[in-house]
């Protein structure tokens, strides 16, 4: 019955979608018969019928049908299959901010802690709140007290300056039809005072109460009461809040790639993480270090040249007690350390930080049982269940092994020791339990239990019960830290999650429990947890499913132009509301995931320091000809990596310099669109004989550390 089942819903879901979008995009919801003043917008029941079928087969059926198109994945063709997220909710189902949709932070951070309190500017345009969602606010209305975009019908969606700069731009249509321009940000005051600028043109309207004919300054520490500047002053202020961040973005590396949309998302992920730095959240409930996933937002600022704010996160993190999973918390500090040294190679913070980790290695010994594992803690924040968890002692092997080797490179032999000897009996100890524990499914898939020894049973559906959810959330970290040590294991492991509704547009599904309650059989997203995902793939050499996450993460957990995403999203409609929500947006970490994915689809790093792999996963389209791809001083163990690759007729040409590579391995892929193929290639004018034609893999190991390659493609 399977495969039918999965036919019915490739062949029901875009139709249906495409009338609901057509339904909401006409107007045709009514109510009691009558048009309504401002219906909302709805999607159908066969909508709903269709997603759900498709949720429940245990396949990603519409990431499989953009893999199949003839260039592969787009954010178009995802975007076309899933309604935008635009609301946000907090604990029980209830709204976020006072008009239930979700707002952008903008502030300017005076160091690397990051923004302390940030002007929080809700995306509808109706509402600045201060500090948080509970903090003092300002409301803007339009002709006769009509709060602004407070029909979402009449409102256009928000955007940001550039492309990617948090001031946000709103628009909206009142009921007498006419059109409001909006524009706020918020910029820092001498003495540090964060104060929001908002500027509305297009008709009569007011700004907390303050005629809006002109820009109004708000400062609520200064003053409770908005006022009224020159156009001239407001716009001296928006050019130093554009030159600030323009200038601290130049301070890290930067990818650049031929697709506006992924550039902006780059650069606006990066300057939230830059306003969030060890931020869960900002403005929320949320606002705090949460672990580990803050822990993986330090490493992914590191790998994108920010390793003093990634720095500042590790030390803040040593700050806060390893309780209630004290390995996992342990081994996540351990293994941000290690690859924040790795990629900042400052001895001084190994120094700062050698008391705190070397208590961890102590403490991490000392727990180890007679079979080598580490003692039983608990599964998670949200599930209490004492257990031998893979994937947190997973994450305390690789902390371990990878502080092991920053030591031995920094003159500490008996703590290196220390460290390597705990984490390998670790790692025979994983091994052995989860050769006793793994299931194999019908299927030729393999799965891996994350309670150890428990006889966990393999899930049909991960996301509809709430261990296979959480089972989806914390699988990537033991995957993705090569504990299970065979690659023909790992690959069996990545068909069971493929097959048994891991994932949708290439993003990590999850129960969703905070959007929907605990008794719901609705599911969503939670791609927070695709930052690992991410990282397994690449290890695989999973270019085309990189892609689709790359492209599904912008189109179904981020917000369409200004790139919020929360630590969940729906997928089943709330409510039957077209619009779908998050969970406490903004999330670092869900912004992490996505830079992470753009990283890997440019240069990945082998594990152990083997090598370096580049453009393996680009999609086709970014090489065709005229096209450029461009990395500069992006950091890696070998040294801050540069390279640019450009796109002709009948050829492509590459220059390379990786400082540190030696005899390291280093391999090149060209991508190419169309069917195109390597026909020749020359490294510094020499003819390289060898080379992979299928896969447009070119070996370079050797050749030095700074390379010029000139390669005839055939088209």
């Amino acid at each position: 019955m399977r495969p039918r089942r999965l036919t019915d819903a490739r062949a029901l879901l875009p139709a249906a979608l495409a009338l609901a979008l057509a339904a909401a995009a006409t107007g045709a919801d009514r109510a009691g018969g009558a048009p309504a003043v401002c219906a909302p917008r709805l999607v159908s029941p066969s909508y709903e019928r269709s997603l759900a079928r498709t949720l429940g087969s245990g396949r990603d059926v519409l990431g499989e049908r953009l893999l199949r198109l003839p260039g592969g994945p787009t954010y178009a063709a995802a975007a076309r299959l899933v309604p935008p997220l635009l609301f946000a909710r907090t604990s029980k189902q209830r709204a976020l901010t006072s008009s239930g949709v979700y707002y952008v932070p903008s502030a300017q951070p005076a160091g690397v802690q990051g923004a302390g309190a940030p002007m929080l500017l809700l995306a509808d345009g109706s509402e600045v709140r201060y500090g948080s969602v509970g903090g003092p606010s300002l409301r803007v209305s339009v002709a006769g007290g009509e709060r602004f975009g407070s029909c979402l019908r009449r409102a256009g969606a928000a955007r940001l300056a550039a492309g990617y700069l948090p001031i946000v731009k709103t628009s909206y249509v009142d009921t007498h039809g006419t059109r409001y321009h909006q524009e706020a940000f918020a910029a820092r005051l001498t003495g540090g005072t964060t104060a929001a600028y908002v500027h509305v043109t297009g008709g009569s309207a007011r700004i907390g109460g303050v005629a809006a004919n002109r820009p109004v300054l708000w400062a609520p520490r200064r003053s409770p009461r908005p006022q009224q500047i020159d156009v001239a002053e407001y716009e001296q202020a928006r050019a130093a809040v554009v030159r600030y961040w323009q200038a601290r973005l130049a301070e890290g590396a930067s990818i650049t790639v031929p697709e506006p949309r992924v550039m902006n998302a780059e650069r606006a992920s990066l300057i939230q993480n830059l306003m969030l730095t060890w931020r869960y959240s900002i403005g929320n409930p949320y606002e705090e270090f949460s672990f580990p996933e803050s822990l993986d937002g330090a490493q992914v600022l590191a790998e994108y040249g920010f390793g003093d704010v990634a720095q500042a996160i590790v030390r803040t993190s040593l700050t806060r007690r390893p309780v209630p999973y004290p390995a996992w918390k342990m081994g996540e500090k351990l293994l941000a350390a290690a690859t924040t040294y790795r990629l900042t190679g400052n001895d001084a913070f190994v120094d700062a930080t050698r008391p705190a980790l070397r208590s961890y290695v102590a403490a991490l010994a000392r727990s180890q049982r007679a079979d080598g594992m580490l003692a039983p803690e608990r599964y998670s924040s949200d599930i209490p269940d004492r257990v031998l968890g893979l994937h947190a002692q997973a994450v305390a092997y690789q902390g371990l092994h990878a502080m092991a080797t920053v030591w031995s490179q920094t003159g500490d032999p008996a703590l290196a020791r220390k460290a390597e000897t705990t984490s390998l009996r670790l790692r025979t100890a994983l091994r052995t339990a989860v050769a006793r524990s793994a299931r194999h499914p019908a299927d030729g898939s393999l799965f891996v239990p994350m309670r150890l020894l428990e006889n966990e049973p393999a899930y049909r559906v991960l996301p509809q019960t709430r261990d296979g959810s959480y089972w989806n959330l914390v699988a990537p970290y033991a995957l993705a830290s090569g504990v299970l040590g065979s690659s023909a294991h790992e690959r069996a492991a990545l068909r069971y999650l493929l097959t048994h509704g891991s994932r949708f547009l290439g993003v990590v599904r999850a129960g969703a429990f905070s959007l929907y309650g605990q008794a719901s059989a609705s599911t969503g997203v939670d791609q927070v947890y695709g930052l690992n995902a991410a990282r397994f793939l690449a290890e695989l050499d999973e270019p085309d499913l990189l892609v689709l996450s790359l492209y599904g993460h912008l189109a179904a957990a981020m917000t369409r132009d200004t790139f919020v995403g929360g630590e969940a999203a729906s997928l089943s409609p709330i409510g039957r509301a077209y619009y779908r929500s998050m969970y406490l947006p903004p999330n670092s970490i869900a912004n992490a995931a996505w830079l992470e994915t753009l990283r890997l689809l440019v240069v990945n790093e082998l594990s152990d320091g083997r090598g370096l792999r580049l453009a393996y996963s680009t999609p086709r389209a970014w090489l065709a000809p005229g096209k450029r791809i461009t990395v500069n001083r992006l950091p890696t163990g070998f040294g801050p990596l540069s390279y640019t690759l450009v796109s002709h007729a009948h050829s492509v040409s590459a220059t390379i310099d990786v400082p540190r590579i030696a005899k390291h391995s280093l391999s090149l892929r060209l991508r190419l669109p169309g069917g195109a193929h390597i026909a020749s290639v020359t490294v510094g004018g020499r003819p390289l004989r060898t080379f992979d034609r299928a896969t447009g893999t070119i070996d370079l190991t050797g050749h030095g550390n700074v390379l010029a390659v000139e390669v005839a493609v055939a088209r």
